[in-house]
């Protein structure tokens, strides 16, 4: 197929905006398979920030990791994406190159426990303010729950404001599919601030 499924064209985003030595978070840690992409991509030289407010998502997260022997180059924090700047250490504003949040709630978890919109928001925001220039931010929003729709809605508001001349906003969907498949937003930071 030419045309990329969702979390494929994810990567791929995110394979062009990291570098070895670089700087990633991963916002929704959930099973930890974005981690590990993630810590693969910056390699030895750099590091993954890790956040998930689940207790059995950070641990299914260190167990994947130290299974591809790559736990030294992530920091795991029980807690939300929205807290990222207060968390975060000072050292990294600035040269953070890639983000990625899989919205949604954690497959084989308890459904009941999903994403918020306003904590996604605040966490996208934060990131935009410590992104360094050409940084992206990549989420797969899963909506086909009600508080999914309700996270879709009011993220899709959101980006459809943000400054072109500051950030550049894609989404990327299957318009074409049945029963609310999942869809992505990119959104880069503008290097040159121009229009």
């Amino acid at each position: 197929m030419a045309i990329m499924n969702i979390l494929p064209f994810a990567r791929f985003l995110l394979d062009g905006a990291l570098e070895e030595g670089d700087i990633a978070v991963d916002a929704t840690v959930g099973n930890g398979h974005d981690t590990v992409f993630l810590a693969e991509l910056v390699g030895e030289r750099g590091h993954v920030f890790g956040f998930d407010i689940q207790a059995e998502a950070i641990a299914a997260a260190r167990a994947r990791l130290a299974e591809h022997g790559l736990d030294g180059r992530v920091t795991l924090f029980q807690t939300s994406h929205s807290l990222l700047l207060e968390t975060l250490p000072d050292s990294v504003h600035g040269r953070i190159a890639g983000a990625v949040f899989n919205l949604g709630y954690l497959p084989g978890g308890n459904k009941q426990i999903a994403t918020k919109p306003e904590s996604t928001i605040q966490a996208v925001e934060q990131l935009l303010s410590i992104l360094k220039p050409g940084g992206i931010i990549v989420l797969v929003v899963y909506h086909g729950h009600p508080e999914g729709k309700r996270e879709r809605d009011a993220l899709l508001d959101y980006v459809r404001f943000l400054d072109q001349r500051r950030v550049h906003a894609l989404k990327y969907e299957f318009i074409n599919r049945q029963n609310n498949p999942p869809f992505l937003i990119a959104l880069e930071n503008r290097a040159d601030g121009g229009a």
